[in-house]
């Protein structure tokens, strides 16, 4: 049968990995969406501030860690109070509205993940739409194809917005900052009192060494 001949020939391979990639970036979602980003717990705040000094020498020493106005928890530093989530968040970088979740300490990798995922799975498909694509100049030709011809849009919008999200996340992972704090280092204490212009930063390897592993 045909479909035997697509098989011996390895052309079924091509969409069951596309699939299993989409199957994966489903996944990924649910687990970066639904996992604990890093919520500070009261039960924590027990010798939260040991080892600031030796973490991260650059620090001022007179900055104290400040108890949130809204949990009352002691925030660790680069913890910030989530407004959605009602919780103080580890090494907050963002409240992702896609999500419905934030993005902080324990999903930050993962969300990098899934966005390099997703890329891969939206530039495969732009390139399928792309191939079954043939133009004419004619109104009958637009009206058999403009199904594909919007989703091929589409596709091109989110790619560009995947591509811009995963780069400008790799930028900040590399320097070792976050995206609250790289929005907002003229309001944060310990960035606004320090002598360097990023304390945290230990170099392109070292950062991303410690970011992923």
């Amino acid at each position: 049968s045909d479909l035997q001949k697509q098989e011996e020939r390895g052309e079924l391979l091509q969409p069951l990995i596309f699939v299993l990639l989409v199957l994966c970036s489903v996944l990924l979602y649910f687990k970066v969406s639904l996992m604990d980003p890093g919520f500070v717990k009261p039960e924590e705040e027990e010798g939260e501030g040991k080892g600031q000094g030796v973490v991260i020498p650059q620090i001022p020493g007179d900055i104290k860690l400040r108890r949130c106005g809204y949990c009352l928890v002691k925030q660790p530093m680069r913890a910030k109070h989530c407004q959605l989530c009602q919780h103080c968040v580890r090494r907050y970088d963002h409240h992702c509205p896609w999500l419905e979740n934030c993005v902080g300490e324990r999903n930050h990798p993962l969300f990098i993940v899934y966005l390099s995922m997703q890329l891969v799975v939206l530039l495969w498909g732009g390139h399928v739409a792309w191939s079954g694509l043939y133009f004419e100049q004619s109104w009958e030709w637009l009206q058999h194809n403009i199904f594909l011809l919007v989703c091929f849009l589409l596709i091109f919008i989110f790619t560009i917005v995947v591509l811009l999200l995963l780069v400008s996340h790799l930028y900040l992972i590399s320097c070792n900052t976050t995206t609250w704090e790289f929005m907002s280092n003229h309001r944060i204490s310990y960035l606004r009192h320090s002598d360097l212009e990023n304390p945290f930063d230990q170099g392109i390897i070292l950062n991303l060494w410690r970011f992923f592993c």
